[in-house]
């Protein structure tokens, strides 16, 4: 496994944890989840393009 597919890994999983349906992170918003999807979207895009 490269460095960029763990990164990618751990975004993901990080991501479906700030979900507001769970009940820890339903005070959070939207916002943990949305800014954390924008760093999967950029680590995606560099991964594909062999940046990472």
């Amino acid at each position: 496994m490269s460095l960029g597919t763990i990164l990618l890994i751990v975004l993901i999983l990080l991501l479906i944890g700030a979900i507001p349906s769970w009940g820890y992170s339903k005070g959070w918003g939207y916002g943990p989840s949305g800014g954390l999807g924008l760093a999967v979207v950029v680590v995606l895009v560099l991964v594909l393009m062999g940046r990472l």
